[in-house]
């Protein structure tokens, strides 16, 4: 069979439909920077959604949970690959997204006869400072981009631009604990799940009504879910900075939202 540009980009357009549509309902993931190191948090059910990549560098995503899988052994293979055959100090995110998981993602959208990745992900990557802090994100068609000090991933793309200004409008300059970074991560992950959902209220009515709102979909939703966050510690003495936080270290930021 043989395609004409024009079937191609038809076909491109019903990929992207078909996996919007997967995508609509995914739980946000939200990644901080701060003094202490990376914070990616979201809430989920029985499979997890943040991982390990390399020494300083981690993975979240939402989409089909065999795709996600995908992905990670993509960034996984290439990023130990680069490790050993050249220097772990060499192994970053921007190599391993722009030379692995990326081209492979783009391959699998734009062949029409290959089913695409049913994926959005989120690539992190802590430094010494919140300045070399790394965020990029990565679209199901392969196309990604770079963040600064905050990065989210949404079942709708214009709600992550909403989630990474709630963010930077409540994240404080200076020290601030876990738990009040924490509290503003889930606060803008509810937002993200509200705007997703089409739940939000106008803009004459934000101002008053939205942490009320904010704090029901967070009850709600932990429910049937329970908050994932791991830190990227940025002071740590071992070379694997991956953290996963404990209910301990979690329930101070939900004691401070009253859940």
């Amino acid at each position: 069979m043989v395609y004409t540009p024009y079937d191609w980009a038809q076909v491109l357009r019903q990929k992207a439909d078909y996996v919007e549509d997967r995508l609509r309902l995914g739980s946000p993931v939200i990644a901080i920077s701060y003094e202490m190191g990376v914070l990616i948090a979201t809430v989920r059910g029985a499979q997890r959604k943040i991982y390990e990549v390399y020494d300083r560098l981690a993975f979240a995503a939402l989409g089909q949970q065999a795709d996600i899988e995908a992905v990670r052994m993509l960034a996984v293979d290439f990023a130990h690959v680069e490790g050993f055959q050249r220097s772990p100090e060499d192994v970053s995110i921007q190599r391993v997204v722009g030379f692995a998981v990326s081209p492979a993602v783009r391959r699998a959208f734009s062949d029409p006869f290959r089913t695409p990745f049913v994926v959005r992900g989120l690539f992190a990557q802590v430094g010494e400072s919140t300045s070399e802090d790394t965020f990029i994100v990565l679209n199901y068609d392969g196309e990604f981009s770079q963040r600064e000090r905050v990065a989210a991933i949404a079942g709708v793309i214009g709600v992550e631009g909403k989630m990474e200004r709630f963010v930077n409008d409540h994240l404080e300059s200076g020290s601030l604990p876990l738990d009040e970074v924490l509290q503003i991560a889930l606060m803008a992950w509810a937002l993200g799940k509200v705007e997703a959902e089409g739940n939000a209220p106008s803009e004459t009515e934000e101002r008053e009504v939205s942490q009320d709102i904010l704090g029901d979909t967070l009850k709600r939703n932990l429910m049937e879910g329970k908050v994932e966050a791991v830190l990227l510690e940025r002071h740590s003495m071992n070379e694997r900075r991956f953290k996963l936080l404990t209910d301990d270290q979690i329930e101070p930021a939900l004691e401070r939202l009253r859940i």
